[in-house]
């Protein structure tokens, strides 16, 4: 989803752009309108261990970067994003990191995530930061790549996927709608039991419906079904499209969720959002005020969730519109500095060696 408007804007610029799938998740190019573009299967599915996922798709990718790209451009954190990477490091194949930078500063929340995403910006030649706040975090490590600040490709998504869809349904102002997402690994056990306890409490209002999108991962999806299932106000839905995905946000009065993507989209939308989490990456929602922290704390999640229902005031605040990642021009800005920065690497491997002949 993110990387779809890189690649549209690379190609624009003249360049020819191919797809790598690692198989984490089950992704199909035409969903994307990339039917067009060239794609690589490495066949390497998600695993329960994310490190051993991490190696599988480096020795999956690094024999095919024996004839090398100029360039090999990775997006996040996610296991596949590092196993990417480290191919192409071990291959000395130039990395280009998109969404660079993002930090919580403590390695187990979110875990694997801040480990990966600062192994890859380590070594990384391009650093793509959505943000100031993001850019500076990779310059207080001392990378040695490029910082670019450019936006978060995922607001280009987002803007592009809300221009096809229909307008929508006006609310219905006798229901408060509340939708729900979790998945973090951190969150996995006693976490989810919270979430689960504060959700029940709230659906025994008879004016508050619950939408909950179960996560594709069979730990998640399995242990909230058991928890929520038979709740006549909460309705669970299967894992869904991303334009899917964002009807239900628009129709919401409040989401609550643990996804990054969703602190992302959820200002632009202008939907108030409470972070499943104790601490974020993405920080600049907070500064905005669209979201708030609450962590997965019964207690927590059930007395700020009622605050936003009984305070129409603070609920509009937080619902207006706000643009803390990006304007959606992120991937022009992006492929415009690989084109330059291939254009000048291309230049000086053939610029012939200058001195005196013996």
């Amino acid at each position: 989803m993110k990387l779809k408007p890189v690649a549209e804007a690379l190609s624009k610029q003249g360049l020819a752009p191919a797809i790598i799938l690692t198989g984490q998740h089950p992704l199909a190019p035409e969903e994307w309108g990339l039917n067009r573009t060239p794609v690589l299967h490495l066949g390497c599915p998600g695993e329960e261990d994310p490190d051993s996922h991490v190696r599988k798709v480096t020795a999956a990718l690094v024999p095919w970067l024996g004839d090398p790209p100029p360039l090999l451009v990775v997006q996040g954190d996610t296991s596949s994003a590092l196993g990417a990477a480290l191919a192409g490091f071990m291959a000395g194949v130039p990395v280009a990191h998109v969404e660079a930078g993002l930090r919580t500063h403590d390695p187990s929340q979110p875990w694997p995530e801040e480990g990966y995403r600062i192994a890859v910006d380590a070594q990384a030649d391009l650093l793509f930061a959505p943000t100031d706040h993001a850019a500076k975090n990779i310059a207080r490590e001392g990378a040695p790549g490029e910082i670019h600040v450019t936006g978060n490709t995922g607001i280009d998504a987002l803007l592009a996927r809300v221009a096809m869809l229909p307008m929508p349904r006006p609310k219905d102002r006798s229901l408060s709608k509340i939708l729900v997402t979790c998945h973090r690994r951190e969150s996995w056990g006693d976490g989810l039991t919270e979430i689960a306890s504060a959700l029940v409490t709230l659906a025994s209002d008879p004016k508050v419906h619950i939408d909950f999108v179960l996560h594709p991962n069979p730990n998640v999806a399995n242990r909230m079904a058991d928890l929520l299932d038979r709740r006549s106000n909460i309705v669970l839905r299967k894992p869904c499209s991303h334009a899917a995905l964002i009807g239900l946000m628009r129709e919401a009065d409040i989401i609550l969720s643990d996804s990054g993507g969703i602190q992302e989209e959820a200002p632009a939308l202008g939907v108030p959002l409470l972070v499943l989490r104790d601490k974020t990456e993405r920080p600049e929602g907070l500064e905005t005020g669209n979201m708030r922290l609450v962590g997965t704390a019964a207690e927590n999640i059930l007395s700020e969730t009622r605050l936003l229902l009984s305070d129409p005031a603070t609920l509009a605040a937080m619902a207006k519109p706000a643009f803390p990642y990006g304007d959606g021009h992120a991937a022009p800005r992006i492929a415009a500095v690989i084109a330059q920065w291939l254009a000048k690497r291309s230049e000086l491997t053939q610029r012939p060696a200058t001195g005196r002949s013996a």
